[in-house]
């Protein structure tokens, strides 16, 4: 099995070198990027296949980053780790609004570190899955692709819209509470973040336009694919 390859992006290179160092101990590759500019100019040839990414850096600050990632198409679904001194809720909520797959601050602990970032990978492994693109009505999503198809045309999500639609779509029928897209979406810890659930789905209704009235929303409880 190839090693992953994570990208560590800090100005702080004490901070760097010691995630770097906590993650080679446990069997993955390591680039380090010492800003905002670094990482985005090292990102298409080292093709990592998750990034650390600080929020605090010299030129562009780590949300600006997550937004350029996310606006690439080479780039826009490899997850993203903020691990950051800022603890409000505020900020958190702002880092998984624009595509964080998870929020860590710091000061960190070592183990915990590992196992969320292992937990990342595990999680948007399953949208990698090599199946048959799934067929409802207009829609076609292509898993191994990451395309999504809609009354013959391409249509653009967002990594989390595309996890949440996918989600829906292989439950079709059933309902999924805001609890359950949470945690296949982002993860256990956010699974009471209902604000972070109903704006994706908020912003995956509008994307598909006509067809966006196929997510319903099970009052109280959460949504259901139909």
């Amino acid at each position: 099995m190839m090693k992953k390859r994570i990208m560590v992006v800090d100005d702080d290179k004490d901070i760097r070198r010691l995630v770097e160092s906590i993650l080679v101990k446990d069997g993955f590759l390591t680039i380090g990027a010492e800003s905002g500019a670094d990482a985005l100019k090292k990102v298409g040839s080292s093709k990592p296949d998750l990034i650390i990414l600080d929020l605090q850096l010299p030129d562009k600050d780590g949300f600006e980053v997550c937004k350029i990632l996310r606006a690439d198409p080479a780039t826009r679904y490899i997850p993203v780790v903020f691990l950051t001194v800022q603890n409000l809720d505020s900020y958190k909520i702002a880092g998984l609004e624009i595509g964080a797959d998870d929020y860590i601050t710091k000061p960190f602990n070592q183990t915990e570190l590992v196992a969320r970032i292992k937990a990342v990978l595990r999680r948007t492994e399953w949208r990698d899955a090599k199946e048959p693109p799934m067929k409802e009505g207009p829609l076609s999503v292509d898993m191994e692709k990451h395309t999504v198809v809609m009354d013959g045309k391409p249509l653009t999500l967002a990594p989390k819209e595309f996890d949440l639609l996918l989600a829906l779509m292989r439950n079709q029928g059933k309902v999924m509470t805001r609890a359950e897209l949470s945690e296949i979406v982002w993860g256990q810890e956010y699974y009471n973040n209902t604000r972070t659930v109903d704006v994706h789905v908020g912003r995956l209704r509008r994307k598909l336009g006509k067809n966006g009235d196929r997510v319903r929303t099970v009052e109280r409880i959460g949504y259901r694919f139909e």
